[in-house]
């Protein structure tokens, strides 16, 4: 694995930690694609550094179980006109 991609797992899951953000969320800030997030968490980051890819993966799972709701939200903003 290059140098500048695992770093970059590593940066990706300290900003997943410090502000309890989506994939989607975290892929904006660093201007790379959702899936070359998830790659970098879900993969690059479990051989990089363990115990962060524990914290990540808790809350990507969190966020996953929570979508439903976000969307329905943003479906009822949608149509409120808010």
């Amino acid at each position: 694995m290059k140098e500048a991609v695992a770093e970059r797992a590593c940066r990706l899951g300290e900003y997943i930690k410090c502000h309890k953000t989506t994939v989607r969320g975290a892929a904006g800030v660093f201007n790379i694609s959702k899936s070359t997030v998830h790659k970098d968490v879900t993969e690059r980051l479990k051989v990089r550094n363990p115990e962060l890819y524990r914290e990540v993966k808790k809350i990507l799972e969190i966020n996953k179980s929570e979508r439903h709701i976000r969307g329905g939200m943003a479906t009822r903003k949608k149509y409120k006109g808010i």
